[in-house]
């Protein structure tokens, strides 16, 4: 009986969760439809920067986009092609073809793969948190800079020009009008994504009455059929493994930093955590299939994630339908696709744009310290003029440096007269002992002026790095030199270990390694090297 009673309970659990699920599945569709037609035109201008065929973005968006939801440390963020890899691939595929960049996304999957095996995901947590907001505003400005190329037209003679006349205000009202269907659609109804409803209301609006405003077709075809595997057509040798590994370390690497940091945005938002490794193998794995799939590669799109959250996508299947959603486009729909007027996909963005901008972060500047407000504004224009790794780099780069800097100055020492040793002066020690204090601790001594015996008391401080170990021999040799000694004392249990290892320590046979005795340690010279 009681095995039959669990069995109802489980059964009973089982029917009402799904009935509680039956919404977010709905809702995850539909938010896999929206990020579906946006993908559309931000893969095919991917591909036109990288300089290959709008279906090698699309392909790309595609598988991309399907294995990471379905495998991906993050469910609800979104990957596919991107802007980010794409001005890196563009050289690549301009010498040496288009062939060479599949080898290279192939190579960048494994590298991904291996990320994800030995863990470096978790590295992201060092990335500070004024570096995330720079990160954020960067990816912000670079969206909407990004949809700028939407008001270009062709000139007539194989180039484009700005909008103009008509064309340019007919176009910005249907921008504005989608803006204004996506902020109004949630205060009247939740039933369907605010992005899905201004989408479909502009379009239909510009397809009864013939509106001439570009639409997705001009850009380009998105008509074709499924991504046939082959292997890359380029030879098998060293010197394609020399022209492919620089761009296939860098690609990673931007696609890893690009993707665990949408991660991080994405989890504040839905309260997630974790999942650092998983995303690195399963965007190594989905980068690996691509590129044998004759797609161009990708990572985490920051603006596309941004869209599937706020429309209401929170499980894998919103990834998921996106995905299949673009497949669908592709082989079935693109007639379709193609009349959506470029103006409503682009209204879409800017409200990601104003979404995604933390703007808190303008008022906090004046209120935060003056170097984390630097790196805000230094990550955010390095994002904009360079690249999100570079930025990231730089950002973190400078965040520790400043660290660094404060706590050299935290290094200091007071001194009083032993009660253990009669005669003996104490310095108690305040502050990390680092690269960075080195020089600084040393000047807290005068040998000349000290008695016989001394002691440094460590119990507040901590001995950090091999200029922490010279720093201590240079101190010890000054006041073996004045002839007199001088002794350490409070060691934490692994500047016990760091020192010992140096050969540091002259510990006697009574040494106490848990540390209930206070014990007072002599420094044996000559171990590093401070002449």
């Amino acid at each position: 009986m009681s095995d039959l009673a669990s069995r109802l309970r489980g059964n009973t659990y089982f029917s009402r969760s799904r009935e509680l699920n039956l919404p977010q599945t709905r809702t995850d569709i539909l938010s896999g439809l929206t990020v579906a037609l946006a993908l559309v035109p931000e893969a095919v201008a991917f591909a036109f920067v990288a300089g290959v065929e709008p279906l090698v973005g699309l392909y790309a968006a595609f598988i991309v986009g399907l294995i990471t939801a379905a495998f991906g440390g993050r469910p609800g963020m979104i990957s596919g092609a991107t802007g980010a890899l794409a001005v890196v691939m563009v050289s690549l595929v301009a010498q040496h073809g288009v062939q060479y960049l599949f080898a290279t996304v192939v190579l960048m999957g494994i590298i991904q793969i291996a990320a994800g095996i030995f863990r470096l995901g978790k590295f992201i947590r060092m990335v500070p948190h004024p570096v995330m907001l720079g990160f954020v505003n960067g990816l912000a400005i670079v969206i909407f800079l990004a949809q700028m190329e939407q008001f270009r037209v062709p000139d007539g003679v194989g180039g484009h020009t700005w909008m103009s006349g008509s064309t340019l205000w007919i176009t910005l009202a249907l921008v504005a009008a989608t803006m204004a269907i996506i902020w109004a659609t949630p205060r009247l109804t939740k039933a369907f994504p605010a992005p899905l409803a201004a989408i479909g209301i502009v379009a239909v609006v510009v397809i009864l009455f013939d509106i001439p405003v570009p639409r997705v077709g001009d850009m380009a075809s998105v008509e074709g059929g499924l991504p046939a595997f082959a292997i890359p057509a380029v030879p098998f040798t060293l010197e394609t493994l020399w022209i492919i590994l620089p761009y296939s370390i860098i690609l990673a690497a931007i696609g890893l930093i690009e993707s665990l940091l949408t991660l991080n945005l994405v989890g504040e938002i839905t309260n997630q955590r974790g999942g650092a490794s998983r995303e690195c193998l399963a965007q190594g794995a989905a980068n690996t299939v691509t590129g044998f799939f004759g797609g161009m590669g990708g990572c985490a799109m920051i603006g596309q994630s941004m869209i599937n959250v706020n429309s209401g996508g929170r499980g894998r299947l919103s990834g998921i339908s996106a995905a299949l959603f673009l497949l669908a486009f592709i082989l079935v729909g693109s007639s379709i696709i193609e009349m959506i007027p470029l103006a409503a996909l682009v209204g879409v963005m800017f409200m990601v744009v104003i979404g995604t901008f933390a703007w808190q972060s303008l008022r906090i500047l004046a209120r935060v310290p003056r170097a984390d407000a630097f790196v805000i504004l230094l990550v955010t224009a390095v994002t904009v003029a360079e690249d999100l790794a570079i930025a990231v780099v730089v950002g973190v780069i400078v965040s520790a440096l400043v660290y660094a800097w404060n706590a050299a100055s935290m290094i200091s020492a007071t001194h009083h007269e032993s009660k253990s040793e009669p005669g003996a002066r104490v310095y108690d020690i305040k502050g990390p002992l680092f690269f960075g204090s080195a020089t600084r601790f040393q000047e807290l001594f005068k040998p000349a002026e000290d008695p016989d015996i001394v002691i440094l008391d460590f119990a507040g401080s901590r001995v950090v790095d091999q200029s922490a170990l010279q720093a201590i021999e240079a101190v010890a040799e000054k006041y073996d030199a004045a002839g007199k000694r001088l002794m350490l004392r409070h060691l934490s249990r692994d500047c016990h270990q760091l020192l010992t290892k140096a050969g540091q320590l002259m510990v006697d046979t009574d040494d106490d390694p848990d540390y209930r005795l206070s014990v007072d340690y002599d420094v044996q010279l000559g171990r590093i090297g401070s002449h």
